[in-house]
């Protein structure tokens, strides 16, 4: 049994819960300015402003919950009114994204919450078969988010979730660019990091920030402050090579002294799309690459434990078709990223 829950209100035969009454998951710090920003309060002042003010959107925020509700309702309010980006659509900056646990305990996509302004209130899904269930909700990848609340049928309950699996299930936490931040995903459920959370039954911390993943020090202290199950290091696409080779290794070694053995893993950036015929990219990728591998190296050589390295060469495909722009992911892009990721972080987590 699951613990069932009070309605915050009811209204036109609906009942109405807010999503926080559930246990929003993808929250690295509690103590925060805004509940659905991803740095803590403390945090304002100290990192870059653009890092701060990325921060604040709800980027692998999600929530599960159980109900036998035969129709999901979602109201949602945004701060920022663009509702989406250039390259980007709308359903993934703004709006949510709403999935189910079949019986045969996989993940399935159900519904999107399609955004129109900055207050919406949608039919998530309506006339579904009878039946207890799983429920997922996404929140917007590319958009501060100041209330959700979804609503079922007078009569039909909500519950809490509980755990994801057996076993502890501490949150892979994702440290990145505008990619691990989830652009150009078409749904906040089609992210590398939110698949391979359904794919191993565990939360995420998506901690990317587009353009702005850089591995500064004091990103390393407040990353030094969380529990995760594994740290996976995505910043290349965003630093040049002098950079990879001052900050990397100062880096991992904070981490690694505030938590012993909890894995890092290193990630190679991906190729340009283009840069087949484009040769002029070549350069950057191999010196930024070269540097990556050198600091694993001298880490590993150093005896520092628990380290791990994905290349970046194939993480979208060879066929050019895994990119909006020649740089951020399709969805397909995101699914063969997500398939190279479970290679090295499958043996990392516990059992699904």
């Amino acid at each position: 049994m699951h613990p069932t829950l009070a309605p915050v209100r009811t209204d036109h035969s609906l009942s109405w819960f807010d999503i926080r009454q559930l246990g929003v998951e993808g929250r690295g710090w509690s103590e925060t300015k805004v509940f659905y920003d991803r740095l803590p309060a403390k945090a304002e002042g100290v990192v870059r402003p653009e890092v701060w003010d990325l921060s604040r959107h709800s980027a692998g925020m999600h929530v599960r919950f159980f109900t036998h509700a035969t129709a999901i309702h979602a109201r949602w309010s945004l701060k920022l009114p663009a509702l989406g980006l250039p390259n980007m659509a709308a359903t993934a900056v703004s709006g949510l994204d709403l999935y189910v646990r079949t019986n045969g305990g996989r993940w399935r996509w159900l519904a999107v919450g399609i955004p129109e302004a900055r207050i919406n209130s949608v039919v998530l899904a309506e006339n579904l078969a009878p039946g207890q269930r799983e429920y997922l909700v996404y929140l917007p990848i590319h958009n501060e988010v100041e209330l959700v609340e979804l609503g079922v049928p007078q009569g039909a309950t909500l519950e809490l979730a509980g755990p994801w699996g057996t076993g502890e299930r501490k949150p892979m936490a994702f440290y990145g660019t505008s990619i691990v931040h989830g652009l150009c995903a078409s749904r906040p459920g089609m992210t590398h990091s939110a698949i391979l959370g359904r794919q191993f039954n565990h939360p995420i911390l998506n901690l990317g920030f587009s353009g702005n993943g850089k591995m500064e020090p004091e990103m390393a202290d407040l990353f030094a402050e969380l529990d995760p199950s594994v740290y996976v290091l995505d910043c290349l696409p965003n630093l040049v090579d002098r950079e990879v080779r001052e900050r990397v290794e100062p880096f991992v070694r904070r981490l690694r002294a505030a938590h012993p053995h909890t894995p890092i893993v290193l990630v190679e950036d991906r190729p340009m799309q283009d840069g087949f015929l484009v040769t002029i990219r070549y350069p950057h990728h191999r010196a930024v690459r070269a540097e990556l591998k050198a600091a694993y190296d001298r880490l590993t050589q150093s005896g520092v434990p628990d380290l791990y390295y994905i290349p970046g060469e194939h993480l979208l495909g060879d066929d050019g078709e895994g990119s909006v722009d020649a740089s951020h992911p399709t969805d397909l892009g995101y699914m063969r990223q997500a398939e190279i990721f479970a290679q090295t972080l499958g043996p990392l987590l516990p059992a699904r």
